[in-house]
């Protein structure tokens, strides 16, 4: 998570700005509290730059502190909620997962790929419960996933070769594809398939199935998916049954992005 100086090297990057997104992205599920050294050494910051960017976060309410140990405060939400707003996600793309979620009884999902990781943007859940929970915001490696593996699947071939390259796999289960070679194999198939479908592989019992969302001059924008228990369905039951579903849902999300250019700009950069 270290912080490049300059990387544009035009001169319009700020070091100190890109100092302080590192600490509040350095707080996560994992690592809810943390010391000032403990934030030093995940953000690779000296610890008086780390303490600098903290004591700032904490004048601007959106760091806390108890004690020797550093966590957010509720203020960083108003990041999220700004975004979620202005481009109207929930509105232009949650009718068309609820239709999905409706018909098939599973819990459908709209992702788009940041630093290596599946974001999801918006998630229509079920009253099924599943031991791996997701909602808007949550965070999952894109090759363990299907909404990932879909992303990554129409990247550039540079884009992906940098991708596998630099990605530390790691095995949730004992199915999780961990070889960047085979990685490559199945990113190949999803595109020639044009979806992806995964099961046991972020965790066990779930089963997935996932579609690109396409602008009009076939750049990949986003996914979306569908995904329950695998003790509800199988995972080649769930591709025949439910793809077509999904298809035809983000033929409509396509529509609405088309409508929308704001929010297809902004997930598509």
């Amino acid at each position: 998570m270290a912080v490049e100086k300059d990387p544009r090297g035009d001169g319009e990057y700020i070091n100190s700005l890109a100092r302080g997104l590192s600490v509040l992205r350095a707080f996560t599920k994992e690592r809810p509290e943390m010391t000032l050294s403990e934030v030093a050494a995940v953000t690779e910051l000296s610890p008086a730059v780390a303490r600098r960017c903290l004591h700032t976060l904490i004048h601007l309410g959106y760091v806390g502190r108890n004690g020797k140990l550093f966590l957010l405060q509720p203020d960083v939400i108003s990041f999220a909620s700004a975004y979620l707003e202005s481009m109207n996600v929930e509105e232009i793309v949650r009718p068309h997962l609820q239709e999905v979620r409706d018909k098939t009884g599973d819990s459908s999902s709209l992702a788009v790929l940041s630093h290596g990781d599946i974001l999801y943007l918006v998630h229509v859940s079920t009253n099924r419960m599943i031991r791996l929970a997701a909602g808007v915001g949550t965070r999952f490696p894109a090759y363990a996933t299907s909404l990932g593996r879909v992303l990554l699947a129409w990247q550039s071939p540079e884009f992906i070769d940098d991708y596998l390259h630099k990605t530390a796999f790691r095995a949730f289960t004992d199915r999780t594809t961990t070889s960047a070679t085979k990685m490559r194999q199945i990113l190949k198939q999803v595109r020639n398939d044009a979806y992806a479908s995964v099961q046991d592989e972020l965790d066990y019992g779930i089963v997935s199935v996932s579609v690109p969302v396409l602008n009009e001059n076939g750049v990949i924008l986003a996914a979306i998916n569908c995904s329950t228990a695998t003790t509800r369905i199988t995972q080649k039951v769930m591709v025949r049954t439910r793809l077509a579903l999904l298809r035809e849902a983000a033929r409509h999300i396509e529509l609405e992005l088309r409508r929308y250019p704001i929010l297809a700009h902004s997930v598509g950069r």
